[in-house]
């Protein structure tokens, strides 16, 4: 846009002299025309009522200043009307050397109003066309501008949140303008064009934070630091520089990009917000599920996948994969099968995706969900590794976590890097299925004689057994006294001690042999000599379950197995163990942790620490760690 310093570039000889300038314009001062006219005009027609917003106004030839009267009050109403019109000067023509064009009235009058007043030597008929000529440039300046404008637009993103938007946009800004583009926060950089426009701007981005508590403070000549969200307290902000000064144009395009980078900014904070609520949401709901709150999972989850959870039935997946891929992993699933499945990663391992795949009795299985998950593993690189359950109820969903879990660290040793299971990679599953029932109904039988007694205590003690009696009691929806109070009669009919932790373990797997586990004929093998369980364990297909969970603690430079053998001896209490074995409880409980990474089970659980149990014993075969009970159950010894 032509300018009072620049009238225009090509024409020196029209250059401009101030003979005052007031201090809201400069020589930078943009010029949308020239209205010329001159003195006999001027006095005839008086203030000519079609000047244009920003025109100039030139009067040629010799202008009778001697004549005072009527020129100068001319003049003056003139003045007032380019000031209301944001004209951005009065020019009148003179010889060289010439002295003050103006009547000092005039003068006056121009510094109330701050309107510049200037001089032309050139000849009028140099200033023939000049009007034209700046009409063109600002026509093809408009013509630019749209294009710019239009160009931009379709950087837009169809989302917002798009990911690539901001370096999309940013790429833009550098091919238009020619300029080196940086938009970052304090704390990082979110898009740059090119590469190494980081480093060139890092000296501006440094300047105006020293600055920042300047009034006023400019940038640098050729760099131009634009905050994306200047009325929050978001830091992001856009750098520009390139090796000539921004015209008013320039400008102008840099903070429309501004403002759409601070769309696409705030689309992705508030994607970014909203995605992680509804990953904290995921990961409460599935919580809530592994402590068998099945109805406050569903509450939780109605918001986001309305009737996700209703099914009774689900089955748990577990994929591992590199830890850096994990995140991507985990979207790869959600965008797959998110709307059948609830998927969230790990807390605890940072290599692992869970999944729960609620199903209907009309499913077959989920084999649609679990063929996406084996393509999606396929996917995920060499190094991952996908292990499925079977069907379980809601409520016992922690049962098939951990299934999935070993039946995932067997897919992980395999090449094939899927197990999906259906009770098939677990203690229980690997144990003589007959054999097994038969002991399990045998040690149970005190319970079982009376049909209500058994209803009652097949219902409460496999909670019972596994958590403390106020968890348990809110669990089963039951009062603590209620649970206290069957444990105890049934601890008394079977004759043991439920302070004990091999007698836990005991009931707890013959149950799930009973309720889970259940034979097509169980009267079949009523009428067999029952079994012991140490006899169970001695099968081929067991020692290698055991010899594969208790290889990576061999490994380890600790004696992990020792301290795992005192803790068991002491009922899983770290404080005698820790004295028995003459370490700090500090020690005993960082072994534990080793032992729960080398195994993948948690020691927190009564199934992680039945696995530790019964693969010590099968893998050290010393008698001295499982000893039969007289009604077929087990007891540790130190």
């Amino acid at each position: 846009m032509p300018t009072l310093g620049s009238l225009p570039a090509d024409k020196p000889e029209l250059r401009l002299t101030f003979v005052w300038d007031g201090p809201k314009y400069t020589q930078a001062t943009e010029i949308a025309g020239v209205v010329t006219m001159t003195p006999e005009q001027l006095l005839e027609d008086g203030v000519p009522g079609n000047l244009s917003d920003g025109s100039l106004v030139l009067i040629t030839g010799a202008v009778p200043f001697r004549l005072r009267g009527r020129i100068t009050t001319v003049l003056e109403t003139l003045l007032q009307h380019m000031s209301r019109k944001g004209s951005p000067g009065l020019i009148v023509s003179a010889v060289p050397g010439a002295r003050q064009p103006f009547p000092q009235p005039v003068v006056d009058q121009a510094k109330r109003l701050d309107l510049p007043l200037l001089i032309t030597t050139a000849p009028a008929g140099m200033w023939e066309g000049v009007h034209e000529e700046i009409q063109q440039f600002r026509l093809r300046l408009a013509e630019r501008r749209a294009s710019h404008l239009s160009s931009l637009v379709q950087e837009l993103p169809a989302q917002l949140a798009d990911s690539r938007a901001m370096q999309r946009i940013a790429d833009w800004l550098a091919r238009v303008l020619d300029v080196q583009v940086l938009v970052s926060e304090p704390e990082r950089v979110l898009a740059a064009s090119p590469a190494t426009a980081a480093e060139q701007l890092a000296q501006a981005i440094i300047q105006q934070s020293v600055d920042a508590g300047l009034p006023d403070a400019p940038s640098r000549p050729h760099t131009q630091l634009i905050p994306l969200a200047p009325t929050s307290a978001v830091d992001t902000v856009l750098a520009v520089t390139r090796r000539i000064p921004f015209d008013e144009a320039d400008l102008r395009l840099l903070r429309h990009a501004a403002k759409l980078l601070g769309l696409v900014d705030q689309a992705h904070r508030e994607y970014r917000a909203a995605s992680d609520a509804s990953r904290a949401a995921r990961s409460a709901a599935f919580e809530l599920l592994l402590d068998g709150e099945v109805a406050k999972a569903r509450r939780v989850m109605t918001s986001m996948v309305p009737g996700l959870l209703e099914p009774d039935t689900a089955r748990v997946f577990v994929v591992e994969t590199e830890q850096a891929y994990r995140d991507a992993a985990v979207r790869h699933c959600n965008a797959a099968i998110g709307h059948q499945a609830l998927v969230v990663p790990d807390s605890r391992r940072a290599r692992r995706i869970l999944i729960v795949h609620p199903i209907s009795s009309e499913e077959d299985n989920g084999a649609a969900v679990s063929a996406e998950l084996t393509h999606l593993v396929g996917t995920f690189g060499t190094h991952s590794s996908l292990g499925g359950s079977g069907v379980y109820s809601m409520t016992l969903l922690a049962d098939a976590l951990h299934e999935a879990i070993t039946a995932q660290s067997f897919a992980a040793l395999q090449p094939d890097p899927v197990a999906l299971s259906v009770h098939g990679s677990d203690l229980v599953s690997l144990l003589p299925q007959a054999e097994a029932q038969c002991w399990a109904r045998h040690l149970l039988s005190p319970l079982m004689r009376d049909g209500v007694q058994w209803e009652s205590m097949r219902e409460t003690l496999p909670a019972a057994l596994a958590y403390p009696y106020t968890v348990a009691a809110r669990r089963l929806h039951l009062h603590r006294n209620t649970v206290m109070r069957r444990a105890a009669r049934a601890a008394e009919l079977l004759h043991m001690n439920f302070g004990r932790i091999g007698d836990r373990i005991t009931v707890a797997l013959a149950l799930e042999m009973v309720t889970q586990r259940e034979t097509a004929n169980p009267a079949a093998v009523t009428g067999t000599e029952p079994p012991s369980l140490a006899s169970l364990l001695v099968a081929p297909q067991v020692q290698a379950w055991a010899q594969a969970l208790v290889r990576p603690a061999q490994a380890d430079r600790r004696d992990l197995l020792t301290t795992a053998r005192a803790w068991l001896a002491f009922d899983t209490h770290v404080e005698p163990a820790s004295r028995a074995l003459g370490l700090s409880e500090v020690t005993v409980r960082s072994h534990l942790r080793a032992l729960e990474n080398h195994m993948q089970r948690d020691l927190a659980t009564l199934s992680g620490v039945r696995d530790l149990h019964v693969a010590l014993y099968v893998v050290t075969g010393n008698p001295g760690l499982l000893t039969d009970h007289p009604d077929g159950g087990l007891r540790v010894v130190a």
